[in-house]
């Protein structure tokens, strides 16, 4: 099936986010729509959308015109099993003893290592973006540094790798929750792959409101690789989850983002105890204080 593309910038977010949002509806719908601010220091966000069909070229201009956009250019994609492709160019990520690979790649799992099985199609989660990748190597130092979880959840768990990794190295039990049905499927489905269907638990939750991850608290451990915005939203019930010197590691937070996150947590009643920069993304690691 042919795919095209249509892209677009201009200036501002909003400006940016309402464009997406236009675009969406779009007759032809696109199958996906993605916003991204460039990082080239020029203030401008790209807006992009992926059709099934050829998109209506004057319907774009409309749309660039009325939001002040440059002119949308539009391509057709070659026919490519993408599938293929991303087992071809995702090579194994090494994250401390973590070892997180396809199962095109189970062979270069090397001995002490611990293998983490996510396959190229459940792409977000593979341990090649900077959020994962800094939430396993906290996961790692923690237990290096002797920390021994007692019970984890991992919040918005996508693949559900980080609780897979928790597995591995703390002993207690591990409930992994995401709002997303396809998510929780996926993570099962992960869990299961990996050999970990008897140790974690898997739940379709929004946070921790859930009769299962209530009776669970509070968690020695939690983790929660998501957003800002969610994060601090989370922040209270956080605070009510964690046991008293427990641990959180947090991310998909940008850089500039995680002066902004701290503040709220620490209002919360958690210190700061690590700060990891990979490219633009931080990783926190938080501990409950004592009341």
């Amino acid at each position: 099936m042919p795919t095209f593309t249509a892209y677009t910038t201009l200036g501002g977010r909003e400006n940016a986010e309402n464009l997406g949002a236009a675009l969406e509806r779009m007759t032809p719908e696109p199958i996906g729509v993605g916003v991204f601010e460039m990082e080239d220091g020029s203030g401008l966000w790209e807006i992009g959308g992926y059709f099934t069909q050829p998109p209506d070229q004057a319907a774009l201009a409309l749309l660039a015109a009325a939001f002040g956009a440059a002119e949308f250019v539009v391509s057709e994609l070659p026919e490519t099993d993408w599938v293929a492709h991303v087992k071809r160019e995702l090579s194994p990520v090494e994250a401390g003893r973590f070892l997180v690979h396809g199962s095109h790649d189970a062979h270069r799992v090397p001995e002490g290592a611990i293998g983490l099985l996510i396959d190229a199609a459940m792409a977000f989660g593979t341990g090649h973006h900077g959020t994962t990748l800094g939430c396993l190597r906290a996961i790692d130092r923690l237990a290096s540094q002797g920390f021994g979880a007692r019970s984890t959840a991992d919040i918005g768990c996508g693949t559900a790798v980080l609780a897979m990794a928790a597995a591995h190295v703390f002993d207690g039990a591990v409930i992994a929750s995401d709002n997303d049905a396809v998510a929780v499927e996926v993570a099962q489905a992960n869990i299961a792959a990996n050999g970990l269907a008897g140790r974690i638990a898997c739940v379709e939750a929004s946070g921790f409101e859930h009769p299962d991850i209530a009776a669970a608290m509070p968690f020695d451990l939690v983790l929660a690789n998501i957003l800002k915005g969610p994060l601090i939203d989370l922040a209270p019930a956080m605070a009510l989850a964690t046991a008293e010197d427990g641990i959180v590691i947090l991310s998909g937070i940008l850089n500039e983002q995680a002066d902004e996150v701290i503040g709220v947590y620490q209002r919360n009643g958690y210190n700061l105890r690590e700060r990891d920069e990979i490219g633009d993304w931080t990783t926190l690691t938080l501990v409950k204080s004592r009341r």
